[in-house]
């Protein structure tokens, strides 16, 4: 009798079936993985399916970017790929071991109960953000048996959600950026600094068969080991001790993932999680100079292209670049400063864009100062030779204009070479270049620590003139908002130099770290003639200055002179440098209205102060608002000047005529300020409402535009891609096809028997000779 088949009922993610055949093993939780893609994905996803076995304790969920108004053939192209089945999911689908299901498109797809879960998008405006709402709803079902994986794409999607699998005890994979096609998906999720492995596609399946057996080795990982911290801390003194090259300051994941990706280059058999691992590792780099050189090579990251972000090199040709060679006088360069160039292609790119803007003004010069640690990579960039593969994505025009074919590749003309200079330098320990019209440092800070991060900011600060531009990455920020920089474009990471320099902010480090001490030479010691010259300056200031204070734009406090106590308050709580906010209550609307009017025309204004004191020694003043500039930032020095005591009458001075007329005319301008303050404000205030509710919704619409327009170009890639699939499986059809009526004809000719083929009305369709 044939025997009844097994019932397999599905699997949830508490557990997994058992296994068919011979050997039976012990049910075990089911690991379910979320893949995530969007441009470039598809291609991932077929070699990563092709290398994937069948684990019934596995399953697969495949989030891939789709354009809403097609449907998928994602299921159909990945079939034949691997031998697990692959279906699209479906509202309560249960959730079984060695599958795959795709989300359909137009649509978001989570998990809960065992099963799937599909459901419209959140919103209907904006990028949609379907793999961060899977990975949300994995880690909260399946725990520390979630696993993310981020393929090729563009864009952040699954960079928010992958925090919830990290936070629940689950394995974050990402694609190596170097293999992605599209780097913004693996980049956005390295730069949360949360990603357990950084791997290649062929050593995925091997990570993901070690999470499917309980995973000891990657979570062994999260707790601080002591161990390991001391081993990692010894690694990084040695290279500071042997090597020119400083890595403390860098994030302390970055550095463990690219030591244990060096140590499995050194010894495959080496294992960096386990005990011992990292401090046998420490011995061969005490006794092996080359390692020492490697591990430091290694450590420094190079990953560029030549245009990478080409959005933003159009924003800068399109009104950045316009904009700073305008302003740069005839008698000087445009000074441009790359920092952390590696092999020379963001610095080539750069050039060739501003080379470009030069039309408009052909008599200006542009100077690139390009730096890396590495010298190596500075060699190599010196050279300016590149392969055919890395010139690929450039436009034949600009190819042909700054490009010569050699042998090998291509080679940076020489009048571009020459706009260029390479030099080795450590943006962390050496001094800054000075005088920089645009400082460029993209994708370097991501892999820095918070410390490092502030400095970086502050040394680019020093650097640019007043103006002057700063670029940065797409996952960077020039920092808190404290007044050095203002955005020019959020998006581009694009930000100009505001404030001015302070002291403390920028000090260079000596070879051992340690921050160098001002020194007086023998030279700066004061003669006796230029001692009693500041004497007479400070006693006649002193004497006969008026009380000032310094302040600029938003009304801070930058420097007092004189007895400000006479006029300014100390107001009860938190410490504040705001001038409105220490002034009297009855002169904030004056002051107010003074600096801003002396700020509009940069021209002296004069308003009335009031009386200090009380009874007879009671003084009037008046306030002025002095404008000044200090290193092109525009400053208002305001003067609190005395107002000399009027002659007055025994009878007025008793409270007669002239004092009660004094009075009513003091009292007259009191109340013109005060109805004018009170219009002032409300009309400011009217207009700042108005243009605040209107930029904020043009912000609104814009920022969803842009989204969606994200989104629509994903989705269409998406799409394209699979249409360039199918029709190259369309292609191998037709030419089997083809193939098969060539050999009929070949049979019917060689058979040397006449035969006539007809239709269905016996018309002649084809016949032998």
């Amino acid at each position: 009798m044939p025997q009844e088949k097994d019932r397999k009922t599905p699997a949830t993610p508490g557990s997994a079936p058992e296994a068919d055949g011979g050997g039976r093993h012990e049910a075990r939780a089911l690991t379910v993985v979320g893949i995530g893609a969007s441009a470039g994905g598809l291609e991932a996803c077929r070699r990563l399916v092709t290398l994937l076995p069948v684990d019934p304790t596995v399953a697969f969920i495949l989030i891939q970017h789709l354009d809403p108004t097609h449907e998928s053939m994602m299921v159909a192209l990945l079939a034949g790929h691997t031998a697990m089945p692959v279906r699209q999911a479906g509202d309560g689908m249960a959730l079984e071991g060695g599958a795959i299901f795709v989300i359909p498109p137009g649509v978001y797809l989570g998990i809960s109960d065992g099963a799937l879960r599909v459901t419209a998008p959140t919103a209907r405006h904006g990028a949609r953000l379907p793999f961060d709402h899977l990975l949300h709803a994995l880690a909260k079902a399946c725990g520390a048996r979630a696993v993310c994986v981020v393929l090729s794409g563009t864009g952040a999607d699954g960079a928010q959600g992958l925090r919830s699998v990290h936070d629940a005890g689950g394995l974050v994979i990402a694609q190596d950026p170097s293999e992605a096609e599209y780097d913004g998906m693996p980049q956005s999720a390295i730069a949360t600094g949360m990603v357990d492995l950084v791997l290649p596609l062929a050593q995925m399946p091997a990570a993901l068969a070690e999470a499917a057996r309980g995973g000891t080795a990657q979570r062994a990982t999260r707790p601080a080991a002591a161990p390991q911290d001391a081993a990692l801390a010894q690694i990084i003194a040695l290279l500071r001790a042997e090597t020119r090259h400083d890595f403390s300051l860098y994030k302390t994941g970055t550095l463990l993932r690219r030591l244990a990706r060096r140590m499995a280059a050194a010894d495959p058999d080496a294992d960096p999680e386990a005990d011992g691992g990292m401090a046998a590792y420490l011995e061969r780099l005490r006794g092996d100079a080359q390692e020492r050189d490697m591990l430091a090579r290694d450590l420094l990251i190079h990953v560029t292209s030549f245009f990478r972000d080409p959005e933003v090199f159009e924003h800068l040709a399109a009104s950045v670049a316009p904009e700073l060679i305008a302003q740069t006088p005839p008698d000087r360069p445009l000074r441009i400063w790359v920092a952390g160039c590696s092999t020379g292609e963001e610095a080539y790119s750069l050039g060739m864009a501003f080379f470009e803007a030069l039309a408009t003004k052909p008599e200006a010069k542009v100077q690139i100062l390009a730096s890396d640690a590495d010298p190596e990579a500075i060699a190599a960039a010196r050279e300016g030779l590149y392969p055919e593969a890395a010139v690929a994505q450039l436009s034949p025009a600009r190819l042909a204009r700054f490009f010569v074919r050699e042998d090998g590749g291509y080679r940076v003309i020489a009048s571009l070479r020459d706009a260029v200079v390479f030099t080795v330098h450590d943006l962390l320990k050496d001094p800054p270049f000075s005088r920089i019209d645009l400082v460029s440092c993209r994708n370097v800070m991501i892999y820095l620590g918070h410390e490092a991060q502030a400095r970086a900011v502050s040394l680019f600060h020093f650097a640019l003139r007043p103006g002057g531009v700063l670029l940065l990455g797409a996952s960077e920020t020039a920092g808190p908002a404290d007044g050095r920089f203002e955005p020019i474009d959020k998006l581009a990471r694009l930000y100009r130099r505001v404030g001015r320099s302070r002291a403390g902010d920028v000090a260079f480090l000596l070879g051992d770290g340690a921050r160098a001490p001002a020194r007086l030479s023998a030279g700066q010691t004061p003669k006796r003639q230029d001692a009693l010259g500041d004497l007479c300056r400070t006693a006649l200031l002193d004497a006969y200055a008026p009380t000032a204070v310094l302040i600029n734009r938003r009304f801070e406090c930058l420097h007092f002179a004189g007895p400000t106590g006479r006029y300014l308050r100390i107001p009860s709580g938190a410490p504040s440098q705001d001038l409105l906010a220490i002034a009297p209550p009855a002169q904030r609307s004056r002051i107010r209205a003074a600096a801003q009017r002396a700020f509009e025309t940069r021209a002296l204004a004069t308003v009335t102060g009031g009386t200090v004191g009380e009874g007879a020694g009671a003084e009037s003043f008046s306030i002025e608002m002095r404008p000044v500039e200090v290193e092109g930032e525009a400053l208002v020095l305001a003067c609190f000047v005395a107002a000399p005591p009027p002659a007055m009458r025994a009878s007025d001075a008793a409270g007669g005529p002239g004092r009660i007329a004094a009075l009513e005319r003091e009292l007259d301008i009191t109340r013109t300020e005060l109805r004018g303050a009170i219009h002032t404000l409300e009309t400011a205030s009217e207009e700042q409402a108005s243009v605040h509710a209107e930029a904020l919704s043009v912000s609104e619409e814009y920022q969803s535009t842009n989204e969606e327009l994200l989104a629509s170009k994903e989705e269409l890639q998406s799409l394209n891609e699979e249409l360039t699939a199918l029709n190259g499986q369309l292609q191998e059809t037709l030419e089997r096809h083809r193939t098969a009526a060539a050999d009929l004809q070949n049979v019917l000719y060689s058979t040397d028997v006449a035969t006539l083929c007809l239709d269905m009305d016996l018309r002649i369709r084809f016949f032998t000779p």
